[in-house]
């Protein structure tokens, strides 16, 4: 009886120990191909894969509940396991290495800092963490994935520069889909100028955000009223980065580059039908590729051709421009002359110009902003850093504009400098535009004053002829009782001389 009570009880402990998922390990404990860790919500996996048809094993974290392997990230990227020999473990100095057959090291962390009693655990928030099993605070991290990004980047997780430490988090797409390697296209932060978002294909910059300002970038005006995410852009003194959250905590969504295709995709799930659905794309039109239309050149994807100059500027090499050649880009109309006085026009709705060669102060109002920029001979633009609550701040550019877009709604306002002969002849037209205005509503007041007397005559007109027809119907009603009664007197008279 005791011998069958204590195999049972074997038993039961193994059967638990298998079927128990574990989100943690230690120091004397390792994660071999075949097993995986698993977050405490049950949402993601950390195991080894092998993507598509190879044959190589990768380390990497992939969700758990959903019936396809989409793969978040990866561990050993360049330096793929041959077989399944692979051995994941956490050093007593807080190290993470990844082994091949207990011997050669493929991947490691760089952790210097002392840990006392180091764990590695796999959390809800899809991040691989280390940290002191000891530490009553759970979110002192001595090592995190989310500092390493793969293609993808999931909530909560930081795409930018650490200022202090020089950390650079970075996406970068797989090579293709059996290969997990870094591939050329990459999103991150550019401190060129001022930051901005910038997706590269190789050292071509192939599509960029525009400049933060306030409310959202200046070249996705849209994305700020989407059902499924909240975002974040923070600029300071010790980091810059990017960063989302999603409204509804059950919605699954992921944002992942495509190296087939050079886009930044947004996916969410569909649990109806258990696959991804596409929500977004960048770049998602002809405009949003960088430089189309060349130097001070204005892309709108609602005329044709989409490149047109900005205003009051014209093609550089007009027979190449009208070739639909839009490289050269275009020049000022009339040249500007700083020493007697430019001036400035707005052009409004638009996709700030690349940051490469910008400056922002945070403290200056729009008015100094132009007093500034009218100043500075190489300045050609400028408008409010910050749109909200009435606008605030101030960037400028310097030389040519490039890669400026136009939408239909929403956007930014831009001030472009131009000759003061042109500036004026803006100002011309508003006035020219506003004594018109002004002349047709003079008019319309007119004509509406005329109807209204004329109506009110003809109404006094007609109520004195009907006052004039009451009194000729009662003088003649009048006049026809004396008739009768002189009539009835008459027959009475006669009638009684008769007698």
């Amino acid at each position: 009886m005791g011998f069958y009570f204590y195999s049972a009880c074997c038993l039961f402990i193994i059967f638990s120990k298998a079927t128990t998922a574990i989100d943690t390990i230690s120091p004397s404990e390792s994660l071999s191909d075949g097993r995986t860790l698993i977050s405490s919500d049950g949402s993601f996996a950390l195991g080894f894969f092998s993507p598509g048809t190879s044959k190589n094993r990768y380390l990497g974290i992939w969700y758990n509940n959903i019936p396809i392997q989409n793969v978040v990230w990866v561990a050993n990227r360049v330096n793929p396991v041959n077989d399944s020999t692979g051995l994941l473990k956490i050093e007593t100095s807080g190290k993470i290495v990844l082994r091949v057959q207990n011997t050669t090291a493929v991947w490691s962390t760089n952790t210097t800092a002392s840990v006392q009693n180091p764990v590695l655990q796999l959390l809800d928030s899809r991040n691989l963490v280390v940290r002191d099993g000891n530490d009553s605070n759970p979110e002192n991290y001595y090592w995190q994935s989310f500092d390493y990004p793969s293609d993808t980047m999931l909530p909560g997780m930081k795409i930018g520069i650490d200022l202090r430490t020089g950390l650079h988090r970075i996406l970068a797409a797989w090579k293709s889909w059996d290969d997990p390697s870094p591939g050329d296209l990459t999103y991150g932060v550019e401190l060129e100028g001022n930051p901005e978002m910038v997706l590269r294909k190789g050292v071509e910059k192939y599509y960029r955000s525009g400049l933060w300002n306030g409310d959202g970038f200046s070249g996705s005006p849209n994305l700020r009223s989407n059902p499924i995410f909240d975002y974040d852009f923070a600029w300071n003194e010790t980091e810059v980065y990017y960063i989302y959250f999603l409204k509804n905590k059950s919605v699954m969504s992921r944002f992942v580059l495509n190296q087939t295709e050079s886009v930044r995709q947004r996916y969410t799930w569909n649990p109806e039908t258990q696959t991804w659905k596409l929500f977004s794309i960048m770049p998602s039109d002809y405009c949003d590729r960088c430089g189309l239309c060349g130097p001070n050149g204005n892309c709108d994807n609602n005329k044709l051709p989409a490149c047109q100059c900005l205003t009051r500027f014209k093609p550089k090499l007009l027979e190449r421009w009208n070739s639909s050649d839009w490289s050269d880009g275009c020049i000022h109309s009339k040249p500007l002359n700083c020493q007697t006085g430019d001036g400035f026009i707005k052009i409004g709705k638009v996709k700030t110009p690349d940051t490469t060669n910008s400056w922002v102060n945070k403290t200056m109002n729009l008015k100094e902003c132009r007093a500034k920029c009218l100043r500075n001979c190489y300045c050609m633009a400028y408008t409010n850093l910050d749109v909200t609550r009435g606008g605030s701040g101030c960037a400028m550019w310097f030389g040519d504009l490039d890669d400026i877009k136009q939408f239909e709604s929403d956007g930014q306002d831009l001030y472009i400098r131009v000759s003061a002969s042109e500036a004026e002849q803006k100002k011309r037209a508003k006035v020219k535009l506003g004594i018109i205005l002004g002349t047709v509503i003079a008019a319309l007041l007119g004509f509406v004053l005329v109807i209204c007397y004329i109506h009110r005559s003809r109404r006094t007109l007609k109520d004195k002829v009907e006052d004039k027809n009451v009194n000729d119907n009662e003088n003649e009603n009048k006049d026809e009782d004396e008739d009768m009664e002189l009539a009835v007197k008459a027959v009475l008279d006669q009638f009684i001389r008769g007698h």
